[in-house]
């Protein structure tokens, strides 16, 4: 039965969005609905324009046969701002405040709101290069990786401190944590990353940057590249910085114990111009 072009509009914006980056066929679309390839570049043509209107992101066409179109995600500034304005407000909290100088987070790291947020933000940021993997460390960054790595379409890969029999044979390293100067180990199963890969590193926190430096040693035992490092908070004076090139959200630039003051701001982030691109039918058939 042929769908209704309202209908149609609506389950393609949904398909659409619930699969970022995966290329997706016109005869899919045509076969899903039972019209024509013509009809389902027109409505392809509004849904592009309406994307790049609201800055939530556009469409990637790809010529030929094989082509098709992506939806790329994207965070506009406006909206970019208004998250990491919420975050800093609730990370700012003096009841986060934890022994030893430390900031409960947990909370925001498993609300679905803020950090499903947090990781259409990094996509954004790192729209324009060629992702395979997201990776992290175990165990707090997971959520942060799962929700980048959902936007980009890609895998995730976590290192652990310790090896599993589930994971089969591994890869070892050590590194010194950048706050405390001790040695801690890392290990990557060796299945979990392809040898030339493409990774962004996520974290949840960062210091002086070990573990980060720890996690980069690890791809270069696996010949990967390393095209990106996101870190969600950063800590501020910090003598010896590990980490020079990556980008922050939110940058922890006081935490008082006595007074219990937390003072955060916008981390160094800035998001890549965005160009509206007003197509034609003709421009987005394949």
């Amino acid at each position: 039965m042929k769908t209704r072009r309202s209908t149609r509009l609506v389950d393609m914006t949904y398909y659409l969005l619930q699969h970022p980056r995966r290329l997706v066929s016109l005869t899919f679309f045509a076969e899903r609905y039972q019209s024509a390839k013509s009809s389902i570049s027109e409505d392809l043509v509004i849904i592009k324009q309406t994307f790049e209107q609201q800055g939530v992101g556009t469409l990637q066409t790809i010529p030929g046969a094989a082509g098709g179109v992506k939806y790329i995600p994207y965070m506009n500034s406006i909206e970019a701002d208004a998250l990491i304005e919420e975050l800093c407000r609730q990370l700012a909290n003096p009841e986060r405040l934890l022994p030893g100088g430390y900031l409960y987070m947990t909370d925001l790291l498993s609300n679905p709101r803020y950090i499903n947020g947090a990781g259409r933000l990094f996509a954004s940021l790192f729209a324009g290069q060629q992702v395979d993997a997201v990776m992290t460390v175990a165990t707090k960054g997971i959520p942060l990786a799962y929700a980048v790595a959902n936007y980009l379409d890609v895998p995730v890969v976590i290192a652990r401190k310790d090896s599993r029999v589930t994971e089969g044979p591994t890869v070892s390293i050590n590194y010194v944590s950048g706050s405390s100067k001790r040695i801690q180990t890392m290990t990557l199963a060796k299945r979990s990353i392809p040898e030339g890969a493409n990774v962004l590193i996520v974290d949840d926190f960062m210091k002086a940057g070990g573990t980060i430096q720890g996690m980069i040693s690890m791809l270069e035992e696996f010949q990967a590249n390393v095209i990106g490092i996101g870190v969600l908070v950063e800590a501020d004076h910090i003598e010896e910085r590990l980490i020079e090139d990556y980008v922050s959200f939110i940058r922890l630039s006081e935490v008082n114990t006595r007074d219990k003051v937390i003072e955060v701001v916008k981390g160094n982030y800035a998001l890549p111009e965005f160009k509206e691109e007003m197509v034609s039918e003709e421009e987005i058939k394949l």
